[in-house]
Order: C-alpha cells, then structure tokens, then sequence
C-alpha cells in the first residue's frame, strides 16, 4: 500500500476488509488486494499516462522506483510516437509509464 500511496503518490481513499486497498487513480479507483490462494500469482498492467516520460521516469527512480529499462521508444503511431518504459511494484507486478509524443 505504501508503494502506491508514498512512493507512486496516488490518493489513498481507504481499507476494507479482508486486505483491500483502494487509490484514485487519476478519477479511477484502483483496488489492491493479496492473491485468493497460496501461490497464486496473477496480474495485469496498469499503464500510466504521462506527459513527459523522462521527467516522469527521473522522478520516480529518485524514490526508489527500480525501472527494468530507460523509457524507450515502442511504436510510431501516425501522429505522435509511442514511448514506455516499465517497473514493478513491491509485490513484482508489472506498471508501466505511457507517453505519447506529437511529432
């Protein structure tokens, strides 16, 4: 929880029982709950939407956020390029940063 309140800075609304932790996420409410089974290990990709990646990626590598790559460039779409770059939250799931640059 901390991770996404402190370090991500996403706006804690609250907790529920049993484990549940709910953020606004840019006016979508994000839940984070633990896996139902032992072992269980399922997740998807919660892309974030920035306006400047490198800015984006700078800031966040300063508390800490350990990214797999730099921001790098993933497609040429027909009137801006497609840029991300990823990292895992404490729990290993995968977040990444999104960036659409206007040529």
């Amino acid at each position: 929880m901390e991770f996404y309140r402190d370090t991500l800075g996403m706006r804690f609304l609250f907790q529920a029982p049993p484990n549940l932790a709910f953020f606004d996420c840019g006016g979508i409410r994000l839940m984070l709950a633990p896996a139902e089974k032992p072992g269980e290990n399922l997740s998807s990709v919660i892309y974030y939407k920035v306006d400047d990646i490198q800015q984006a990626f700078e800031s966040l590598s300063s508390r800490g956020v350990a990214f797999e790559s730099k921001p790098h460039l993933i497609a040429k779409m027909p009137d801006h390029d497609l840029w991300m770059a990823f990292f895992r939250d404490p729990d290993r799931n995968l977040l990444g940063l999104m960036c659409e640059v206007k040529r």
